[in-house]
């Protein structure tokens, strides 16, 4: 049985994250802009929400790109982290379904 691939797989991961957290800030920045459309109470609300789920995921996803890369046989990605970069999409689409509504 072969061992994990030291140098490729990792990196993988970590344009994987890279890529995932670019495009969720591209939504986030997307939701965000259509909420401060009317610069209203409301839409500053939703706006600030909007970056506040973004920073969430991003902080997610910056923990597990440094330990992928920081030792050989990284552990499984923790409970919280993943419950974390699970619901901050979950959350960016219900801010969305409301905006459009």
């Amino acid at each position: 049985m072969t061992g994990r691939d030291p140098g490729l797989q990792p990196e993988r991961t970590r344009l994987a994250w890279r890529r995932t957290t670019l495009s969720f800030a591209v939504a986030a920045l997307l939701a965000g802009r259509q909420a401060l459309h009317g610069t209203t109470a409301d839409g500053i609300v939703i706006g600030a929400l909007c970056v506040l789920i973004w920073l969430g995921f991003l902080r997610a996803a910056h923990h597990r790109i440094r330990a992928v890369g920081s030792i050989a046989e990284p552990r499984a990605m923790p409970v919280r982290a993943a419950l974390l970069a699970a619901a901050c999409p979950i959350a960016l689409a219900v801010i969305g379904a409301v905006i459009v509504r």
